[in-house]
């Protein structure tokens, strides 16, 4: 059967609307304007649903656990949003100009195929973070057995090569298993479960796509720095409180909740996490990878397929280490993640702004022709590749340091370390702006 998408049939022309018999799927388009109903009040919600959450509390208590005052962490947390807001809102006028998604936008600098790379980059953080909530929801059925089963052997020993006790470990793949029979039923089955939630965008401007104006979707991102800094003085206040109740620091929230209240406030509040944390974590941690490995080879992976190799990675990333301290949670997981999410942002904005002069051809970026646009070299962009790994090698060593692969390192790659988001969006939009003017 004859083909008609430019994935099958490269020399049709440039179409953002076609389908495709041997793909079975409608070919990706830009958002029509019809259908950008966004208001700032709907983008402040959806930063709402990505604050409120068990992730943003273990932030909240952590800063408390690595010794901050109460206001140390707000005013933290507040000034570091404030700082990200600014490339948040450059990088959400895309999607509201141009209706585009952030795998369609990274094309214009990445390439058709090389936006892939960052597209995967993104899934693989997402798979980290699946791990994560899937760690937490196990926690919280840890916490619902009986008291002689949490005393026993199997609760209390740490198994040496897994990290964690035989107990904990088996409620953390309860509850992995549990979304896994939501997730294999395929988008009808996330779609079911989400009518108890609203889902959450993984890149701004796959919502900003769906603002009215650039003034709605402004707006409702300014409200982030508030509505972080709000749920941080909750979870501070409140992990402050457990030193001076109980003698020690508590800022893992599932531990709290054994605590404190009795049975039938434990189980509501257990229900209640749960069930956040299972929807939340299909629709912003599965679905995006999924889709990204779908997208990468069709023939390859299917929704389900990819949705099974992302919670599988889920399971690598041993989430249980990542959450095992704050120091670990904080200098670990979200320095490190950071050093992959910098340079990529950094590249888009870079050939966006300074580059493109904010002018994109949407019908090309939807086009895998050779001839098109931003097919590149072979559908990869070589100045954002060599951009990609320029931002990423001064955050290497001091990574690697921090894990205990290196027993030494300079303390220059150390500070980059520290500073990873903003080091490598520097060095990556400075190396793409040279290699972008000068090719």
């Amino acid at each position: 059967m004859e083909s008609n998408c430019l994935r099958h049939r490269p020399n049709l022309p440039p179409s953002p609307f076609r389908s495709c018999r041997r793909c079975r799927r409608i070919r990706p388009s830009p958002v029509p304007a019809s259908a950008r109903t966004f208001t700032a009040w709907d983008m402040a919600s959806l930063w709402v649903s990505l604050v409120v959450g068990v992730p943003s509390y273990y932030l909240a208590g952590s800063l408390v656990d690595l010794g901050m005052a109460w206001w140390q962490g707000v005013a933290t947390v507040v000034v570091a949003n404030l700082i990200v807001l600014f490339p948040l809102v450059l990088t959400g006028v895309p999607g509201t100009r141009h209706g585009v998604p952030f795998p369609v936008l990274a094309r214009a600098a990445f390439g058709v195929r090389g936006a892939h790379v960052p597209t995967l980059l993104r899934a693989l953080v997402g798979c980290g973070w699946f791990g994560i909530e899937t760690w937490i929801g196990g926690k919280a059925i840890f916490l619902l057995l009986p008291s002689a089963l949490k005393q026993s052997a199997s609760a209390l020993s740490v198994v040496p090569w897994l990290g964690t006790s035989p107990l904990e470990f088996s409620c953390f793949l309860i509850f992995w298993l549990a979304q896994m029979g939501i997730i294999l039923r395929g988008m009808d089955g996330i779609r079911e479960l989400e009518n108890f939630w609203a889902t959450v965008a993984l890149n701004i401007p796959d919502f900003t796509r769906y603002a009215r104006s650039q003034k709605d979707q402004i707006l409702g991102q300014a409200g982030l720095p508030v509505f972080m800094g709000a749920f941080t003085f909750l979870g501070l206040a409140v992990t402050s409180a457990t030193e001076v109740i109980f003698g020690r620091v508590i800022s893992d929230p599932i531990r709290l909740l054994g605590q404190i209240g009795g049975l039938s406030t434990t189980i509501v509040a257990i229900f209640g996490i749960s069930l956040a944390t299972i929807t939340t974590n299909i629709a912003a941690n599965v679905v995006a990878p999924a889709n990204a490995l779908v997208n990468l080879s069709p023939s390859a992976f299917t929704f389900r397929s990819g949705a099974l190799l992302t919670a599988l990675l889920g399971i690598a990333f041993q989430p249980w280490r990542l959450l095992s301290s704050s120091e670990s949670f904080v200098y670990t997981w979200l320095i490190g993640y950071s050093a992959l999410m910098g340079p990529i942002g950094g590249i888009i904005l870079a050939d966006y702004y300074l580059v493109k002069g904010m002018e994109l051809d949407v019908s090309a970026l939807y086009s895998e022709n050779p001839r098109g646009l931003y097919y590149y070299k072979k559908g990869f962009n070589v100045a954002a590749m060599a951009a990609l790994v320029a931002g990423i090698l001064p955050i290497l060593p001091g990574f690697l340091y921090k894990v205990g692969i290196l027993a030494s390192t300079w303390e220059a790659f150390v500070v980059a370390y520290n500073n990873a988001w903003f080091v490598s969006f520097f060095v990556s939009s400075v190396v793409y702006l040279v290699l972008s003017l000068v090719a």
